[in-house]
């Protein structure tokens, strides 16, 4: 970790000189043409003279970069500068090594470009990213680098007499060789934005998963859901994990269960105050407080093109509940008994919960209660049962049943008369009511019976 922060540091100053030093070969990186170039002007110029250029520059190398060293910090007061395991600062041997490679590039006789070390330019933006600064400030020191070399470089080919269009290329490359630098420190930069994203969604996911642990908070808890009694030991630790990435604990939380539209989807844009696992088979959220006002339009837009389920709020050290819910909603949305296409909140859908998933204790109560019903027709037998329920529902005379299934008041007498024959004073009974209500609430859920006409 050291030699990034060291490289945010020095990766300023370092990069300032290393603009004009490796600015051949940073420029022929960003596409300016080499300095050595056979279409280059340095061409033209007597080789004894390049020498001299050189060698004057070279000699002024390490007073050049301590004056470029001392005006970043004036101007950038703020700029950490850390030295390597040589106790040498990072940013003064970059510099100088930046504006030797640049001068020497005039004097090669083959004409190649020197192996400039541009990587250290990513490990100053890797800096930048991992300490949460943008990289508009080391681009500032990198200009002004640039700009005090080229003054200086510019002052010597006046005294010795370099050709304007020699000096014109140097300068281009110059700043063809700041653009490379600053491309390098973006990418660096962009790289700890993505590891910095990793860690995190692996804190989340950490945190998330102690928080789902299944659990007994009933002892001590009062009942209430409060953060006393036996909610103490599973809050403590919650707290440990959530302090890793600044989350704030809760009072409620809800569950959300998803269902991938694609292998290769991004995850939903739920915030950071949402815990998001995505690497879940089904992935999950932790909504804090989700109740609030605003909260289920974030969650809305957040989860826009995906499909899911939101379970009940609950107390913190109870979220395996609201997880419960949540995926058995999403596994009647995958059997086509709840609808799908978006975020399905649980409370709105609360009697296919019910009714529902215990799917063994509904059929055997189904067969026990409707059994009058084996010795009539198909269509005969569903007609029956949707006037049985429709009566049960609304405990009204012939009308208000007819209204409810669309059909003639007579109609429903008629029924109403085999029903009684059928069941006969079991339809009096409330126990048996009620339960004749809960399977045919049941059967119309799964679209058995015909839903009533509102």
């Amino acid at each position: 970790m050291n030699g990034t922060t060291a490289g945010t540091a020095a990766g300023p100053t370092a990069g300032a000189e290393a603009g004009t030093t490796e600015g051949a070969e940073a420029g022929t990186e960003a596409g300016a043409a080499p300095l050595a170039d056979t279409a280059s002007a340095w061409v033209d110029v007597p080789r004894l003279q390049v020498r001299q250029f050189a060698d004057r520059a070279l000699a002024e190398v390490p007073a050049l970069a301590q004056q470029i060293l001392d005006a970043i910090c004036r101007e950038h007061p703020r700029m950490p500068l850390i030295v390597d395991e040589h106790g040498d600062l990072m940013a003064l041997v970059g510099i100088r090594r930046a504006l030797e490679d640049f001068v020497q590039h005039l004097v090669r006789e083959d004409g190649r470009r020197p192996h400039l070390h541009l990587e250290v330019f990513q490990e100053f933006g890797r800096g930048e990213g991992l300490h949460g600064r943008s990289l508009d400030s080391l681009q500032a020191v990198y200009r002004l680098g640039v700009r005090l070399a080229w003054r200086r470089l510019a002052e010597i080919g006046q005294q010795l007499s370099i050709p304007p269009p020699a000096m014109y290329e140097l300068a281009e490359s110059g700043f063809a060789f700041l653009d490379g630098l600053v491309d390098e420190s973006v990418r660096g930069y962009a790289e700890a934005a993505a590891r910095q994203a990793g860690e995190r969604l692996r804190l989340q996911r950490k945190l998330a998963q102690v928080i789902l642990r299944e659990r007994d908070v009933g002892s001590g808890s009062g009942g209430g859901g409060g953060r006393g009694g036996g909610q103490a030991e599973p809050l403590t630790e919650f707290a440990a994990h959530a302090a890793r990435i600044g989350w704030t604990l809760p009072e409620r939380v809800a569950v959300g269960v998803l269902l991938r539209p694609s292998r290769d989807c991004v995850a939903p844009a739920v915030g950071d105050e949402v815990l998001l696992d995505m690497e879940s088979e089904q992935p999950l959220m932790v909504v804090p407080e989700p109740q609030i006002a605003g909260r289920s339009e974030q969650l809305r837009r957040a989860t826009n093109g995906w499909t899911g389920a939101l379970g009940p709020a609950v107390p913190l050290a109870e979220a395996a509940k609201s997880l419960r819910w949540a995926s058995a909603a999403v596994g009647l949305m995958e059997r086509g008994l709840l609808p799908a296409g978006g975020l399905l909140h649980c409370t709105e859908h609360t009697e296919a919960l019910v009714l529902l998933p215990p799917e063994e204790l509904i059929g055997d109560l189904t067969a026990r209660c409707l059994a009058p019903l084996a010795g009539c027709g198909p269509t005969q037998g569903r007609r029956l049962a949707e006037t049985l329920l429709a009566w049960l529902e609304t405990r009204g005379g012939a009308p208000e049943v007819a209204a409810r299934l669309g059909v003639h008041p007579q109609t429903v007498r008629y029924r109403m008369r085999q029903i009684r024959e059928l069941w006969g004073a079991e339809v009096d009974d409330p126990d048996r009511r009620f339960e004749l209500e809960l399977v045919l609430r049941a059967q119309r859920l799964r679209g058995e019976l015909a839903e009533p006409i509102r």
